[in-house]
């Protein structure tokens, strides 16, 4: 059956409806300027991770109606020691379409619009979609990995900088929060159990994308005696992508906004998302140009260069570290308090809670620009 067309006039134009995307569009509400979200699924549908993230984060965002389950310590198991952190600050499990849901509410103004839509690619300031061309001066892509609308020659996986993950979310409960560091599951990754209120967030995650996950989630599933149902998978960015490209914002895992090691992307996409839609703001504010705009949001990603690829050469050594009595003694050495406050302070600090409410305009009132000024403006 083929699908309307769509035909619409658009200010800013969102390629992706998940976190980043959704983030961007929080920023522009009330300015006054035409929004148009596109995703190629309806709002969240497609979950594609554990769902979990610093608490503090759900609060300032004011996210918490989507609440799950709150973790202040770490279970770690490796093959010769299960080692217990206590965190500074907690993490939390939450539902991915609730937390969709509501940051859809706070982007919500008379100017914005979320369509269903596949993106394919790009022309200059035209998306191409399964549903027709799209035109808009200012473009974020917040696609995820595949990086839509790069025209730059595509490194698919296994040769991609990419991670795989997987998991199952059998029904159950759970009181902790745990990972498995041990190289019978997989060689260089992890494995998980976030448990959510009313089921269990089950996975495996190897940093090197040639090897499969699948075999080990199940077996980690069942090891703990639940079943491997409900699947859901995704590569996972690990290094720092290029934030824009010829006019085109990325955020998210699109511009490789995906901590190294960890895995952490929720909390990254929201902040680079945020600090992309302030930007944006900035140009239909009249401001800025769109130039400047992609000047600054560039120097903002690239300035987090240095972070990012220390906890990548982190996760390399990881890697190649046997046997796993190694591994054993850095889990050991994280269960002094000091030490662990110290690093996971610093781990927050890549992208802090406080970014939530720095910079925000003072109103959200403003009035958009005529097309044809924006237009000028970004030009």
């Amino acid at each position: 059956m083929q699908r309307t067309r769509l035909q619409r006039d658009c200010d800013v134009l969102v390629c992706g409806a998940s976190f980043a995307g959704l983030a961007v569009a929080r920023e522009l509400a009330g300015s006054g300027a035409r929004v148009l979200v596109i995703d190629r699924y309806e709002l969240g549908e497609r979950q594609t991770s554990a769902c979990a993230i610093p608490t503090v984060w759900l609060q300032a965002m004011g996210l918490m109606d989507s609440w799950r389950q709150s973790f202040d310590e770490m279970v770690v198991h490796t093959p010769y020691h299960t080692g217990r952190w206590r965190l500074p600050w907690s993490f939390s499990t939450f539902d991915y379409r609730e937390l969709c849901g509501l940051l859809r509410e706070q982007a919500a103004c008379a100017e914005l619009e979320l369509e269903t839509a596949t993106v394919t690619g790009r022309r200059g300031d035209t998306v191409r979609t399964d549903r027709g061309e799209l035109s808009a001066p200012l473009i974020v892509d917040a696609l995820g990995w595949r990086r839509v609308l790069s025209n730059a020659s595509a490194i698919q996986p296994p040769n991609a900088r990419l991670s795989r993950g997987l998991e199952v979310h059998p029904a159950g409960a759970g009181e902790e929060m745990e990972l498995w560091i041990d190289h019978r599951y997989v060689r260089a990754g992890y494995g998980w159990s976030f448990p959510a209120r009313d089921e269990l967030r089950v996975g495996m995650g190897s940093f090197w994308p040639s090897h499969h996950v699948k075999e080990p989630t199940v077996r980690l599933a069942r090891e703990l005696r639940l079943p491997p149902e409900g699947y859901q998978g995704n590569w996972i960015p690990h290094q720092l992508r290029r934030a824009v490209e010829d006019g085109v914002f990325f955020a998210g895992d699109s511009a490789g906004h995906c901590l190294p090691l960890t895995a952490e992307g929720i909390r990254t996409a929201l902040y680079f998302g945020l600090a992309c839609g302030r930007e944006l703001r900035a140009v239909i504010d009249g401001g800025r140009t769109r130039e400047q705009a992609l000047a600054r949001y560039g120097a903002f990603s690239d300035a987090h260069a240095r972070k990012f690829r220390w906890m990548l050469n982190v996760q390399r050594a990881v890697g190649q570290m046997t046997p796993s009595r190694a591994v054993t003694a850095i889990v050991r050495a994280f269960e002094n308090r000091r030490l662990c406050a110290w690093t996971f302070e610093h781990y927050l600090a890549i992208a802090p809670p406080s970014f939530v409410s720095a910079g925000r305009p003072a109103s959200r009132r403003g009035s958009a620009l005529a097309a044809g000024q924006l237009a000028q403006a970004a030009s």
